[in-house]
């Protein structure tokens, strides 16, 4: 059973979803060809002869509504927000199109929108305006000698994994092939390789952004550092929109992967065992721990990733084991290359990198969208027996409620190793201090009956509520939840008052805005 299969049978499609696909941050003049500073004037709604010329100024391609392309090109991955109608896409090509796209939008007051991989958790990736996506900026550009990748902005991370492989090389991200570079790495980037080489955003080296003004920027640890510790967790959509980014990238050979599962009746000894084995483990090992329940049939089981051969993971495994105090009925490991292990950890290891797309993306796109709902809480200590049996419980009641017939459950990733080594304020990105990760979720079709969605949506509040006195108070930016109230301090935590000062400097009437967008100081 592959890991996608594995989810699948859960209700979910893949681990590790970044979320949020979305842009943000802002940097110093690079140079590049820039549109004229974008103007303050304000020239009334566009008309149709407005978005034509708008249109002839791109190098990409701009879509309305009546278009032929219009009904999927407005589309997100979920398909909960369907009932989004932007004014138009502009499908961008260059900077200068981002450029262009940001000029009109002001000079016409248009809501405006920056879309990656379209992944949002909340729908954030579009609106009601103009969307700016920069899926076509996807370019993987390799210098081996360097150890470092220039990626554009639109790259989605199964093109960005196949093309390092091929020179021995691996990249510190998600697992979901069709998410973006960008809203990954802006809220920080968690990932499989996590625990030894970081998140995708501490291995960010530079990017170029174009801001609210229109300009196109550069911005690394030396240049306007400042703007470039926000790019670093400061969560997308909030500063600019990014055209590209330089990462490092490092060299590993193989990846060894495991799949541990136990009877249900042994949920509570998974939970506490692993609480306190994961985060300790050495940096090279990460995994994460699923409870969950699907139709009827509930599951526990802990999977993960080793940076190196297969003896060296295996020798991690029996104290995990010996703590839970009973035999996994099921035990698989095995060893591979990188671009293998990574093709296995998107659910795609019985297809192509050209297949393991949505249609929409790659002609030979095999996957599907996926209707989803989730929350996050970080935790900073282990959970009490209370705790654990808590989400012993929340599983249980999914089983018990004719109710509640689709997917739902929660993941548990392990941080420590190096997601833990920089300080609090080191980089925009605060959850440093913390033990593990939780994502409650859940999930339906576009055939559920309505009955059934509000009575999942209720266990997937409730569970949350139910878990927050146990929980440090932190989530995650890129499970983005609109729904939370105390998100600004639960997202940015002692970081939120800097963040604040880079969006006045950079935006300071808030150009860049969605609901749950850092305000400007």
């Amino acid at each position: 059973m592959d890991r996608r299969e594995f989810l699948r049978s859960a209700g979910r499609t893949a681990l590790g979803v970044a979320g949020l696909s979305m842009l943000g941050a802002a940097c110093t003049p690079a140079g590049a060809r820039r549109a004229p500073a974008a103007s303050t004037a304000f020239d009334g709604p566009p008309a149709d002869g407005d978005w034509s010329a708008f249109g002839r100024s791109l190098a990409g391609k701009l879509i309305r509504p009546g278009d032929p392309a219009y009904p999927t090109a407005k589309q997100l991955f979920d398909p909960r927000f369907d009932y989004l109608h932007p004014a138009a896409i502009a499908e961008c090509r260059s900077a200068s199109d981002v450029q262009q796209s940001i000029q009109f939008a002001r000079n016409h007051g248009l809501p405006f929108t920056a879309r990656s991989g379209g992944h949002s958790y909340a729908g954030y990736s579009s609106g009601s305006g103009l969307v700016c996506d920069v899926g076509h900026l996807s370019s993987v550009s390799v210098n081996a000698a360097a150890k470092t990748a220039t990626i554009g902005a639109g790259a989605r991370l199964v093109d960005i994994y196949a093309v390092l492989a091929q020179h021995g090389l691996a990249f510190a991200g998600g697992s979901c092939p069709t998410v973006g570079i960008s809203g990954l790495t802006l809220g920080g980037g968690q990932g499989v390789l996590g625990r030894k080489f970081g998140l995708a955003s501490d291995n960010l080296r530079s990017l170029k952004i174009v801001t609210a003004a229109g300009d196109l920027l550069t911005c690394d640890a030396t240049h306007n550092s400042d703007l470039f510790w926000a790019c670093r967790g400061g969560g997308g959509g909030n500063f600019g929109v990014v055209t590209s980014f330089t990462f490092a990238v490092h060299p590993v050979t193989t990846l060894s992967r495991f799949f541990l599962s136990w009877p249900w009746s042994h949920a509570s000894d998974v939970l506490h065992a692993w609480q306190s084995w994961a985060p300790n483990r050495p940096d090279a090992l990460w995994s994460t721990c699923h409870l969950h329940a699907a139709v009827g049939q509930p599951g526990v089981s802990v999977s993960g990733v080793y940076v190196g051969p297969q003896t060296g993971l295996s020798a991690q495994l029996p104290s995990l084991i010996n703590a839970v105090g009973a035999q996994p009925t099921t035990k698989q490991i095995a060893s591979d290359s990188v671009a293998e292990t990574m093709m296995v950890e998107a659910g795609c290891s019985d297809l192509t990198v050209a297949e393991c797309h949505l249609p929409t993306q790659n002609q030979a796109g095999k996957l599907s969208r996926q209707i989803e709902k989730a929350k996050s809480d970080f935790f900073g200590h282990v959970l009490p027996p209370a705790g654990v049996q808590a989400v012993v419980d929340a599983i249980d009641a999914r089983l018990h409620d004719p109710a509640l017939q689709t997917g739902g459950g929660v993941l548990i990733d392990a941080y420590g190793g190096a997601l833990n080594r920089p300080a609090q304020d080191a980089t925009a990105f605060v959850h440093r201090d913390q033990l593990f990760l939780a994502q409650y979720f859940t999930t339906w079709s576009t055939s559920t009956a309505k009955s059934t969605v509000n009575a999942t949506l209720k266990w997937l509040s409730d569970f949350a509520h139910t878990m927050r006195p146990y929980a440090s108070g932190q989530a995650y930016q890129n499970y983005i939840d609109p729904d939370r109230g105390d998100w600004e301090h639960a997202y940015y935590g002692s970081n939120l008052s800097r963040l604040r000062h880079v969006k006045s400097t950079y935006d300071p009437h808030g150009f860049f805005h969605f609901r749950q967008s850092i305000p400007p100081a």
